[in-house]
């Protein structure tokens, strides 16, 4: 394909085909095979027969293996990946369809004893390993559970985690507190996975967390004492935070693993395998599965309305009618999924009312900036005539602003510097939700291209100031929610200029010469997943559709004619538009370096189409 105007009409008729009959685009959220595994194990644990499930997740595991017997989190990610392989290994010996002493389970073992066993595994798959009696419990608690029940004035509090934190140790200081574990007569024993067979299995524990652990506990003794009683109440504490936050479809928060993570909490607590919270929280697990290549995959999250609202603003953009059926539907769908409750975000914003969006189907208490500018996009053209629920999600942005200048995801100021010395793996991704360069770039573009706000407004001034401080050296910025400087700098260059930053600023200009730098021969644009672990930018060796169009959009926006790397940008688009192979399965979403990749499946057609139109509409054809 080498014709604009026909690759545009080709997405077009692709997404039209794929809508959903309620408006939505129910585009798979890809993960991995993490979730796969964890679900095999927790319905064995629970005894939940569902024969047909388990097997169908049993052969896309098994599909995903490599021929060294691992399995990877990405491509290029080197020879494999300990935490997966141990997590597959497990489901499948569990499964009850493959016997270990299977080739393919034999080749998984001699992996893993050569990457150090189960002591070597991340902290995550060793909280899951120790809930089902495969692993031993660290003699401390990784957080003492009475954290939750510190006054918000205290240095570190547990409104100083993020919201993603929070779902996720809620359930773990409970078990952690209960020393929890659940075997079944049909339990596989792991302990030849074990490097040492008589390893202590000890977690790390620094001296830096030492020191903060117990400033922790002279915080909770000083102000609350701390006679034996407190530990229920903060065990009740948790509980309730649990259970006050439960989606209707029976997730807490709309999180595979917090809410795979609160099933065992509540086992540990003595809630019956049989409650009715507990069944609808595994129906609410089995209900986001969905099929990539005629085999089941259990999704971390539904991503409709994230989906749905970048594809409905991608399609406007190009030129398709906010009157058209297409639009319309998705619109309404956006509109009926607008939050009118008070989330945790209101702690640090009291002060405000609801108005945001969040990111899958059922999502009612837990807003975040990027759906709720991306669905304020996507409903611009219905002003006046949804002034009211324009004008809710706009005050919601402007509300969330940091103070540091820049926007965060979920909740404003919530990225501590304590923080940092607990033992906690991935911290940075999983307790902190700092102002980044993604968020901040698509804010400022959102205020500078949909709304009439003045460039002079403090928060976009802030915002712009924020951004510039934070450029890196070589003129990239790094993108906390995507893979990675190529999105960071696509979202800062659009932000930028949108708010009024001339195309010829000295920190456009460094960041367009980067951009320059980086292009392939092919005229594309691809960057590894390595480098938001590395924390620089990291080649991929390949180009995809998706780096593509960000590093296209960014230099379209920067320039007044299409220049030649453009020009060699768009071609490889074009001519790419219909290719499936690996590039185009590879992660383009992070949510924690080196653990949590995620590959969206809209993503090949949302951000070619934006490419092409702005393009198309900038310099024709």
């Amino acid at each position: 394909m080498t014709d604009i105007s026909k690759g545009i009409d080709w997405i077009i008729e692709r997404l039209r085909h794929d809508q959903s009959p309620d408006g939505s685009w129910d585009y798979p959220f890809e993960t991995g095979i993490s979730t796969d595994a964890y679900t095999i194990i927790l319905l064995r644990t629970l005894s939940i027969n569902d024969e047909d499930l388990i097997q169908g997740l049993v052969k896309r595991i098994i599909n995903k293996q490599e021929k060294n017997g691992a399995w990877k989190l990405f491509y290029d990610e080197g020879d494999g990946n300990l935490s997966a392989t141990v997590e597959a290994y497990y489901a499948c010996v569990y499964s009850g369809l493959i016997d270990k002493e299977d080739k393919r389970l034999m080749t998984a073992q001699k992996f893993i004893l050569s990457k150090g066993g189960l002591e070597e595994v991340s902290m995550f798959t060793k909280i899951m390993l120790a809930i089902t009696g495969q692993y031993k419990w660290p003699a401390y608690s990784l957080l003492p559970i009475e954290v939750i029940l510190l006054p918000l004035n205290f240095p570190i509090n547990y409104y100083s985690f993020s919201i993603f934190g929070r779902a996720n140790l809620t359930p773990i200081m409970i078990l952690t507190d209960k020393q929890f574990s659940i075997k079944t007569q049909y339990s596989p024993d792991l302990s030849h996975l074990y490097l040492q067979r008589n390893s202590k299995t000890e977690w790390s524990r620094s001296q830096d967390y030492r020191s903060l652990y117990s400033f922790i506990e002279e915080g909770v003794k000083s102000f609350l004492g701390f006679p034996e009683h407190l530990n229920q109440l903060a065990l009740d504490r948790a509980k309730k935070y649990m259970l006050d936050r439960i989606e209707p479809d029976g997730t807490f928060y709309s999180y595979y693993s917090s809410t795979f993570l609160m099933i065992f909490a509540l086992l540990s607590l003595g809630y019956k395998k049989s409650d009715p919270i507990i069944t609808k929280a595994i129906a609410g697990i089995k209900s986001m599965q969905c099929e990539i290549n005629g085999r089941p995959h259990m999704q971390y999250t539904t991503a409709n309305l994230w989906n749905t609202s970048l594809i409905s603003y991608s399609l406007q953009s190009a030129g398709v009618a906010t009157s058209n059926e297409m639009v319309q539907k998705a619109n309404q769908y956006l509109l009926e999924r607008q939050h009118d409750k008070f989330g945790d975000w209101v702690v640090h914003n009291p002060r405000t009312m609801p108005g945001g969006w969040g990111f899958s189907d059922v999502n009612t208490i837990n807003p975040d900036i990027d759906d709720t500018t991306a669905s304020l996009r996507s409903l611009s053209r219905m002003v006046p005539a949804e002034a009211a629920a324009w004008e809710r999600g706009i005050n919601w942005v402007l509300s969330m602003h940091n103070d540091d200048g820049g926007w965060p995801a979920f909740e404003r100021n919530t990225n501590s510097k304590l923080l940092q010395f607990l033992p906690i793996e991935k911290a940075e991704f999983l307790i902190a939700d700092p102002s980044s360069a993604d968020l901040t770039g698509r804010t400022l573009e959102f205020f500078g291209n949909y709304t009439n706000l003045s460039k002079d407004h403090t928060s976009i001034k802030q915002g712009v100031q924020w951004l510039l401080r934070n450029q890196g050296k070589d003129g990239s910025w790094y993108g906390r929610w995507g893979i990675c400087y190529i999105y960071g700098t696509w979202a800062a260059i659009t932000g930028l200029l949108s708010a009024g930053v001339p195309s010829n600023h000295s920190s456009i200009v460094k960041a367009v010469t980067w951009l320059h730098e980086i292009q392939n021969t092919d005229g594309g644009w691809g960057e590894s997943c390595h480098s938001d672990s590395k924390k620089t930018y990291i080649p991929l060796n390949a180009s995809t559709l998706t780096h593509t169009s960000w590093a296209l959009d960014a230099l379209i926006s920067a320039s007044k004619k299409p220049t030649s790397d453009i020009k060699r940008g768009i071609t490889y688009l074009l001519e790419s538009l219909e290719k499936e192979d690996w590039t185009t399965s590879y992660p383009k979403g992070q949510g924690m370096a080196g653990g949590f990749y995620i590959h969206y499946h809209s993503y090949r057609y949302i951000f070619p189409l934006l490419a092409l139109s702005h393009y198309h509409k900038k310099f024709g054809t």
